[in-house]
């Protein structure tokens, strides 16, 4: 028998989730309120401190914001306080600017508004288990703290998760991290896909396109440098990939520009692959300005090449952790079916260290992410919620015994 079906059997573990079950109308009315309190990138702390407030409304401990604007809190009474804790986090931010129309319409069953799932659902889910532990008094072995954290989205590069597992933070003592993203019943991301992303500027002297023709074009530098990096051959196994995903340069249709730039996305499963595919890009961004500046006419200037890391995700996986067989076997106990893949989450920083973590969807159905018409069923929403609860509890270990002070 399993730890969650052991788990399934205790009168508070029923209690708890039968709490999720009986406050959904709690949890969508907080989905409504999160989602319309924007969250841009590095724009989180409005809904930080809705965020905030209610861990402290819950009960929980020790609640605070750390320096890089995660919200923290611990559920109190721990039965064995100096055990590694457990983690579980959901983020703040969304994709979209500030400017964003973030209202919630209703279109039958479906609530539509940007971030309503991707990562508003994750957020609810974290509150929601919160307050099946509070209105049940569950009490865990192991410390477990949730974590609602900045900067998962694009250009917030994970921050909030590299700083709360740098190397002289107390979290890099986790037995286990679980992160709640999005909705979904059946996913369980067991692979962190690394990321290292670059913006590659060539720059020239520039002139006029008829009296200077000749002179080195870094437009023309940057075109050839495109074309060679999608002639390099990309890994099947593991997965890795390569997009150039912006361009721009120069001031006018008459005149050779002075600079252009590209922007890169380099991903893979593996790092010492992703590793390999940096290496390869950074020689042919070289080769291919090399080879337009030699064609410039005699007597005139070169180009230059400036390449800048603006965000690197690391790589990971967990392999045969009882975190990863309890999601497997919580999963399958609400009705799900496990379906391990791989994505860039939370989760890919602590994969990257060595310790056990995963991310899950919160329950529910949805689509449109990181698009104006993101949307949100909740069709099997409580179970998603139980699904986390049981990861949680399978991982974190229950006490014997109440928290002391009983229901608060």
């Amino acid at each position: 028998m399993s730890t969650v079906q052991q788990l399934i059997g205790f009168a508070r573990v029923q209690s708890a989730r039968r709490v999720v079950r009986e406050t959904d109308a709690e949890t969508l009315r907080q989905m409504a309120e999160l989602v319309e309190i924007p969250a841009p990138p590095f724009g989180e702390e409005a809904r930080g401190r809705y965020v905030l407030q209610q861990f402290r409304d819950l009960g929980l401990r020790d609640v605070h914001r750390d320096d890089a604007g995660n919200v923290i809190g611990m559920l109190p009474d721990a039965a064995e306080p100096d055990a590694g804790p457990v983690v579980v986090a959901a983020h703040l931010d969304t994709v979209f600017d500030e400017h964003t129309d973030v209202r919630l319409r209703r279109e039958g069953d479906r609530w539509c508004a940007p971030g309503i799932s991707d990562n508003v659902r994750g957020l609810a889910a974290l509150l929601a288990m919160a307050r099946g532990f509070k209105q049940t008094s569950v009490r865990t072995r192991r410390p477990l703290a949730l974590v609602a954290s900045v900067g998962e989205e694009g250009i917030g590069d994970l921050r909030g998760m590299k700083h709360l597992f740098r190397p002289d933070g107390p979290w890099r003592r986790a037995a286990a991290f679980l992160a709640i993203d999005g909705a979904g019943l059946d996913r369980i991301i067991d692979r962190g896909v690394g990321s290292r992303r670059y913006r590659a500027t060539v720059r020239g002297e520039g002139g006029h396109s008829w009296s200077d023709w000749g002179i080195a074009n870094p437009i023309h530098a940057v075109g050839n440098a495109v074309a060679e990096l999608m002639r390099l051959r990309l890994r099947r196994a593991p997965r890795t990939v390569l997009s150039v995903t912006r361009t721009g340069g120069g001031t006018s249709v008459n005149a050779v520009p002075q600079a252009a730039w590209i922007e890169m996305d380099l991903r893979s499963e593996s790092e010492q692959a992703l590793a390999r595919l940096d290496r390869r890009v950074q020689e042919t961004l070289r080769r291919a300005v090399s080879a337009a500046a030699r064609r410039r006419r005699r007597g005139t200037a070169g180009l230059d090449l400036d390449v800048q890391s603006i965000g690197q995700r690391p790589a990971g996986r967990t392999q045969d952790a009882a975190l990863l067989k309890a999601a497997v076997a919580a999963t399958r106990a609400v009705g799900g079916r496990p379906d391990h893949t791989a994505s860039s989450t939370d989760a890919n920083v602590p994969m990257s260290l060595g310790i056990p973590a995963i991310c899950v969807g919160a329950g529910g159905q949805a689509g449109g992410m990181h698009t104006l018409n993101e949307w949100y069923t909740n069709d099997a929403g409580p179970e998603g919620i139980e699904r986390v609860l049981l990861i949680v509890l399978a991982t974190t270990g229950v006490a014997q015994t109440a928290h002391p002070r009983g229901p608060r």
